[in-house]
């Protein structure tokens, strides 16, 4: 993989090859994804994944920003995108810029997202004209989401899938340089990856969008709650990071932990 994309090589991927992203909120983490991904999201999921919240929208600015920086010292190829939480720039394009701002200030990061189409066309457009790349996200906005109910899928029907392609086309229009796609279903979310200017990210919307993106901890089957129909885990580390406690337990009470070899001793002389 060449070196950290800017976001013009991000842009130049569409049509080139597919786009892989996944999530990322700590260093760790960041540090084993980075090689193998053009995109590390510092996702508000991690309300969920690490804090146990039931939605998206219990964190806040300052927490995005230090798991920003968490990834950030890391990184060494991925772009890097950190969600604008949610309450922190819906109100007006100045919060939204105030926000933005803080964020690449504080982390170094090389873009912001944000969820909304045609009513967040403002806010992106300033945050592009001060410089700050976006990453837009349409279809299904968990952060709109109310606690403890089902996400819903869109583009059902037509007036459905008639708003995505707006709200596609006033991202683009704003100067979004890439959207997520999420819960659509999958022969509109087809018709706007194959239409539209920029990279398209699917997240259980379709295999047509340009690159895909999944939250990690579902990828690696950690993430015990529930399993969204879209996610393929590429791994169950629930079950082995059980199968390791295990065996510790036992080491420990019959006392094959720690050994000699673990332990310090006084030097010889």
């Amino acid at each position: 993989m060449p070196d950290r994309p800017d976001i013009a090589a991000f842009k130049a991927l569409k049509g080139s090859r597919k786009i892989v992203c996944l999530t990322a909120y700590t260093a760790p983490m960041a540090h084993a994804l980075d090689p193998y991904c053009d995109m590390l999201l510092v996702g508000d999921s991690l309300a969920m994944v690490l804090y146990g919240m039931d939605g998206t929208t219990g964190i806040d600015l300052d927490i995005m920003i230090r798991h920003g920086q968490a990834v950030m010292r890391r990184r060494q190829n991925a772009l890097v995108v950190i969600d604008l939480p949610a309450g922190s720039y819906e109100n007006s394009p100045a919060q939204a810029l105030a926000s933005a701002s803080r964020i690449i200030a504080e982390t170094g990061a090389d873009a912001v997202k944000l969820e909304g189409g045609t009513d967040l066309a403002p806010h992106v457009k300033c945050l592009v004209d001060a410089g700050i790349p976006v990453l837009g996200h349409i279809g299904l906005l968990p952060q709109h989401a109310v606690a403890g109910t089902a996400f819903r899928i869109t583009g059902r029907s037509d007036a459905e899938a008639q708003q995505l392609q707006k709200d596609a086309d006033a991202l683009v229009s704003a100067g979004a340089f890439g959207i997520v796609m999420e819960g659509i279903i999958e022969p509109v979310a087809a018709q706007i990856a194959a239409t539209c200017a920029i990279p398209t990210i699917g997240i259980g919307a379709s295999a047509a969008c340009d690159g895909q993106i999944l939250v990690t901890d579902d990828m690696l089957g950690l993430y015990d709650r529930f399993t969204p129909k879209f996610v393929r885990k590429f791994a169950e580390f629930q079950a082995e990071i059980g199968t390791a406690a295990n065996a510790y337990r036992h080491a420990v009470i019959d006392g094959t932990f720690p050994t000699d070899d673990h332990l310090f001793w006084p030097k010889k002389n």
